[in-house]
């Protein structure tokens, strides 16, 4: 099992690791190429990068689950009709999510909180980064597909090639073209295209059972993989919102200063987000297929080596940041007072992620199981309840200070509440009943 596990969760943690990589290396050319307050618009922009993220994970993890599901069943041809139903519906609402992105880009700013001094760099960066949210989405979804088809070397190899691709031409367009921040968000777009092309190796040598095939939408099936997905899609809008939350509040409390600041700290704490993402995500097909081949016991131990992994990869993380924090922050920015907030802000915030992969993971998991109910249920306790009011009582009465250590505070009350309601055992039992009395829709080819 232990061989399983890290044949499926290295390459996806791997593959996380080097793509938020080349963020950090993003956020620095950005910082050097054109100046702090452009650190700040790309910063405000992220709470909608990020829903995108959680859009093509909807779908990609929702359909992947059925595909696992099903293929842990033998149930191939049904797997292979979620596959091109959920690929035919991403790219027909990628497309209307661009176009609305490109014209509406002015007004999108002001509502995510741009500055005066902020809202041209923010607009022309978002309007940029929108043109690419095909490639984006889509990258995205069938990295996450070709895991699910038996294939998680080569969702690596494309995630890495991609980020490379991302960072040279970063270089090439911010310090050579002086394309300032749409070079930067150029940049992001073709190296997502760079990832399409070489997971479509996956489909040209016919390394699985997934092929691209023009079917007729069915509502039904996309009701189903959407439902079971939509956790997924809520867990990355859970870190939009705190994100988003956070701004509005360190504009009162931290000026344009606190703002930059954050926007360093989320460059480096969305390195450790995506690694926890990909262990969680690449976990999720072996989850999923043991569910369809109805082993409970199995299921349980790799939700248990899960968490054990996510405590060891935050302790690293952690102890890097305490230690080497000021010289990482400095590469960003020279500024003396916006380092020290960073890094102040960093090794408060880093404590919450301790929490964070807890809640990441078993959200995930309910989700590999079916039981997307409890995996909504966390995350509206994490950003919708929990966060506002903590974020608002501790800011008023802590100020800048209060706002770091508040997603902490309420990542706490999260677990703690929601390992109250939920028993992870007794709904992995339950799971595994609902399989064994053939509950799960049928899938009419």
């Amino acid at each position: 099992m232990f061989k399983q596990f890290s044949k499926y969760v290295f390459p996806s943690v791997l593959a996380m690791f080097i793509s938020s990589l080349y963020v950090i290396v993003d956020g620095i050319f950005v910082g050097k190429g054109v100046g702090d307050l452009a650190l700040g618009a790309v910063n405000l922009i992220l709470p909608l990068s990020i829903s995108f993220f959680g859009i093509a994970t909807m779908f990609a993890v929702g359909g992947g689950t059925l595909i696992s599901s099903y293929f842990g069943r033998n149930k191939i041809e049904e797997g292979v009709m979620i596959f091109r139903q959920a690929f035919k519906f991403l790219v027909i609402l990628s497309f209307f999510i661009s176009l609305i992105g490109v014209l509406f880009a002015d007004k999108i700013v002001i509502i995510l909180g741009a500055t005066e001094n902020m809202k041209s760099m923010a607009t022309t960066y978002l309007r940029y980064y929108a043109l690419f949210c095909i490639p984006n989405i889509i990258g995205i979804a069938l990295n996450s597909f070709i895991r699910n088809d038996g294939n998680p070397k080569l969702a690596m190899i494309s995630t890495i090639l991609g980020a490379l691709t991302n960072v040279l031409l970063d270089y090439i367009f911010i310090f050579i073209f002086n394309w300032g921040i749409k070079g930067a968000a150029i940049a992001t777009g073709l190296g997502q295209i760079i990832t399409i092309l070489i997971i479509l190796l996956h489909f040209i040598l016919k390394k699985g059972h997934l092929s691209f095939k023009n079917v007729k939408l069915n509502f039904n099936i996309i009701k189903e993989f959407s439902k079971i997905g939509f956790p997924s899609f809520f867990a990355e809008i859970t870190f939009s919102i705190i994100i988003f939350f956070i701004n509005l509040i360190l504009v009162k409390v931290g000026g344009e200063s606190g703002i930059v600041a954050f926007s360093i700290i989320n460059y480096l704490t969305t390195n450790i987000y995506m690694i926890l993402l990909g262990l969680a995500f690449g976990v999720q097909p072996l989850i999923s297929y043991n569910l369809g081949a109805k082993n409970y016991k199995s299921m349980i131990i790799y939700y248990r080596m899960t968490i054990v992994t996510t405590v060891i990869i935050n302790l690293v993380f952690w102890l890097v940041c305490y230690f080497f924090g000021i010289k990482i922050i400095s590469f960003f920015s020279q500024n003396t007072e916006i380092i020290n907030i960073a890094y102040k802000g960093l090794n408060i915030i880093n404590t919450a992620f301790f929490l964070i992969g807890i809640n990441l993971s078993t959200t995930i998991y309910y989700q590999s199981i079916e039981i997307s109910y409890a995996s909504n249920i966390i995350c509206i306790m994490r950003s919708i309840i929990f966060l506002p009011i903590v974020l608002f009582i501790f800011s008023k009465y802590f100020g800048i200070n209060g706002v770091w250590i508040s997603m902490t505070i309420s990542e706490f009350l999260t677990l703690i509440t929601s390992a109250y309601f939920f028993r992870i055992k007794d709904s992995t039992f339950n799971a595994v009943e609902n399989i064994r009395r053939s509950l799960t829709t049928k899938i009419k080819i």
